[in-house]
This record gives structure tokens, sequence and C-alpha cells, in this order.
């Protein structure tokens, strides 16, 4: 956007990533957004927001995620900015129930009275905001066939040297040519679907572990103040020797490509960018049936699709990819096809730029 004329401010909650941010050349102001429901704490965001906005008068405000989502529409609105976008990139809604959900049905429902355009990054997430939550059709558009940014292409491919930090992965984990290893990259939290792939890699493990060694090697942090996982669970990923976890890492291309399957059984999602991560390195992928997965992969054609919170099943498509490598490795490559010719982020930007300047 900056090398097509816009003058671009970012806005987040300080932390690491900050400095990757300012290498893009952008202004960045932080604002200690949280992730939980805080009340008192948004509503100094929320005047921060206004007080910012007032000073910099945008021509155009885009939010993302459902926090700065919330207050960053209503300090536009606040504020009178020309232009109010917000991307949906997935909705904890969809997994609650009770209180949370009407609380959080209430807040998604005045972030998209204050925002004149809805983004949602998904077609699953589309239907459901126009569907479910009564949002007017005329302000909700898909960009593209999905994804909220697209995906490098060029940086997400298997080069010499990523073969080689893979294959050193491998080594120092003592893991021999004829181990599996499935794989899962993100936040180790309960609606990621961590406890269905603890029971389903026991399972798994169970049944082969007479013929071949399986291992779980999991990348993420452990985010017990938001959606924790229950003691056992993290009890057994700490210690059964047969996991590997490697904490957060800047870059998740050796580690996706240092396993055999990468398993990813989230509860929702709007568009999964690991899940196109994975495709595009060559690593076949089992995915829950959610909005984002299931139009990445398409079942037993670029992948394996099971349906969400069940073990069983799971544990099923893990034992088919591992018994079938020739199958597995047709599903892979197909989907490494699909995934560069539909979600390459310059025509997500493209088409991003498109909807600034009608928007104008």
């Amino acid at each position: 956007m900056i090398g097509n004329g816009y003058e671009v401010y970012t806005i987040s909650a300080d932390g690491p990533e900050v400095k990757e941010v300012l290498k893009e050349g952008v202004q960045h102001i932080s604002v200690p957004f949280t992730r939980q429901i805080t009340p008192v704490h948004d509503l100094v965001c929320l005047f921060r927001l206004v007080r910012i906005i007032k000073k910099l008068r945008p021509d155009i405000i885009h939010t993302h995620t459902p926090k700065a989502g919330l207050l960053g529409m209503v300090a536009g609105w606040i504020c009178n900015v020309p232009v109010r976008m917000h991307t949906v990139a997935g909705l904890p809604l969809m997994v609650t129930n009770g209180f949370r959900r009407r609380l959080l049905t209430f807040t998604e429902r005045i972030t998209c009275s204050c925002a004149q355009r809805i983004y949602p990054n998904s077609s699953g997430l589309q239907k459901f905001l126009v569907d479910d939550l009564g949002i007017p059709a005329s302000k909700v558009k898909m960009i593209g066939r999905g994804s909220s940014n697209g995906i490098d292409t060029a940086f997400f491919s298997r080069t010499p040297d990523l073969e080689r930090q893979a294959l050193a992965i491998r080594t120092q984990h003592s893991i021999n040519e004829g181990d599996v290893v499935f794989s899962f990259v993100g936040r180790i939290v309960l609606d990621k679907g961590i406890i269905e792939l603890v029971d389903a890699f026991k399972a798994v493990a169970e049944k082969l572990e007479s013929q071949k060694r399986i291992i779980l090697l999991l990348v993420g942090t452990f985010e017990q103040d938001l959606d924790p996982l229950p003691p056992s669970i993290v009890k057994f990923l700490r210690e059964d020797p047969r996991v590997i976890l490697s904490g957060f890492q800047s870059d998740v291309r050796p580690w996706l490509m240092a396993s055999d399957v990468f398993v990813f059984p989230s509860h929702r999602e709007g568009f999964p960018n690991v899940v196109m991560q994975a495709c595009l390195l060559g690593v076949p992928c089992i995915v829950s049936d959610i909005n984002g997965c299931n139009e990445i992969i398409s079942d037993r054609v670029t992948g394996r699709i099971v349906p969400v919170q069940r073990v069983e099943v799971l544990a099923e498509a893990m034992l088919e990819l591992v018994s079938d490598l020739p199958g597995c490795k047709r599903m892979a490559i197909a989907a490494q096809s699909f995934v560069a010719s539909n979600f390459g982020r310059e025509y997500v930007w493209k088409e991003l730029l498109k909807e600034y300047k009608v928007s104008l």
C-alpha cells in the first residue's frame, strides 16, 4: 500500500512482532489491546484510539481480530472516518455457549454495524455472518477465494538449504529415516484441537509402535491464560519422550519439512495460513471440517478432512496417510499446486487495493 501512494499507520498491542512490522516502513503506534474480556481496560483503549484517530484523521481504517475490530470500528464511527473496513478471520463465538456466546455475538454485531464493509476471509464465515448474525449481505464480501493476506509462494517453497535444516532438526531429535513424525503448528490451546490430537496420537502410536517409532512435533506456545489445556494433557506433552515441543519458531518452514504429516484438528478458524504453508512445502495435511480448512483441502484429493472433535476418525486418517505413502504424496502434490494457483499474496493485495480505491 505504501508503494501505491498510501500513508500507512499500524496500531496493535506491543510485542516482539512490532520490530518486524517496522521493517515494512510503516509508522506504528502501540495500544495495549488484550484478547480477554476486560471492559474497563477496553474503555481506556477506546479513548486512546479516538485520540489517535482525531490526530491522524485517516481516510480509511481497516481492523483485524475481534477485539481490535470492536474498538477500532467504534472509534472510527465516533470520529466519522470516511471508510471503515473490518476483516473477519475467525469468530470465537462459534465455539462458545451460554452468556459468553451471547456477549460475543452482541459485540460482533456492534463491530459490523459500525463497519461499512466487512471482509470474511472464508466463504464459511461469509455465510455465518449473513445467516447467523444477520449482517446485511450487501456489506459482506470475500476477497478472492479467501485468506486475509494471501501467502508468499516463493518463501514457502522447498530449497536445498531448508532440506538441510529439516534434516538437522530430525538428527538433533534422533529421528531416524523410518520414523513417522506428525506435526502441529499453532497456539497450544483447547480450541486448536490439542486434546483430540493427543488422544489420536496415542491411538496411532499404540497400533504402530511394534512396527515403527511415532513422534509428535508441536511448534507453538502454551497459552494458559486463555483457553488453557487440562493439566493432564500439558503433563503428557511435557513429559512423554515421543513428544517434541519446539516452542515458538520465527521460521516454521524447516520444522514443517522435518515432519511426515501435518495435523490441524482445530475447532474453529477463519482461513488458516499454516495449512497453506504446509501445502506449499509439500507436507500432506489432515484438517478438521471447519471454515477455511475445508476451502483449502479437498478430502482425499489434496489431503484428508475429518469431523471436528472426532478422535477415532482423526486417528484413522493419520493411520491411512502413514500406510499409503504413494497416495499421500499424490495428495500433497495436488495441494501444493492448488494453493500456489489460488492464494498467492500478490493477488490478494491487488484485490484489497481495488477495495480501497473503490471506497474512497
